[in-house]
């Protein structure tokens, strides 16, 4: 685990992006398209898979600081374990600045990312709108999925059914 990209405990990879996609094919081909505009560098972007990204949210449940549930992260982190449990695919992005982060934000959605998020020292920033308005979200509440039942978990289900739309492949296990 890079301790550089956590804080209290918790995974923050501040002046990343961290990108979710519903299948390791839609991941594999942003990964590319982010080479070609320039993101090569060594570590510019991670790949994670759901086991890898389970792996790593299980382990920061576990050595979590109490701090950590002041803000959104704990939240964060439920919010894309409901995620890889579906089978969803990340990529984490070094994107420093506004026009690299929009750069970013716009292969993300190219590719039919299900979420985008820049993280700053002190705001994460949600890059992709979700169609439903925001209606609030707290560290006892947890995040707002911006979806009709406001859990992450229903935007993970809602997932598929676009899938067959796009004709992508189903993941097998």
């Amino acid at each position: 685990m890079d301790t550089d990209q956590h804080s209290f405990g918790v995974f923050k990879p501040v002046d990343h992006v961290v990108i979710s996609f519903a299948t390791s094919e839609q991941a594999d081909a942003a990964a590319q398209a982010l080479s070609t505009i320039g993101l090569r560098a060594p570590n510019a972007v991670r790949r994670l898979s759901d086991r890898e990204m389970l792996k790593q949210i299980d382990h920061d449940l576990q050595h979590a600081s109490p701090l950590a549930s002041i803000g959104q992260e704990i939240n964060l982190i439920k919010a894309h374990r409901a995620l890889a449990e579906r089978g969803y695919h990340w990529l984490v992005v070094y994107a420093p600045d506004d026009r690299q982060a929009a750069r970013v934000a716009h292969v993300a959605r190219t590719h039919g990312a299900e979420r985008a998020q820049r993280y700053g020292n002190f705001i994460i920033e949600e890059l992709i709108t979700q169609p439903v308005r925001q209606v609030a979200e707290s560290p006892d509440r947890g995040l707002d999925a911006q979806t009709r039942s406001g859990k992450e978990a229903e935007r993970a289900r809602v997932r598929p059914m676009q899938r067959e739309k796009l004709h992508l492949p189903r993941r097998t296990r």
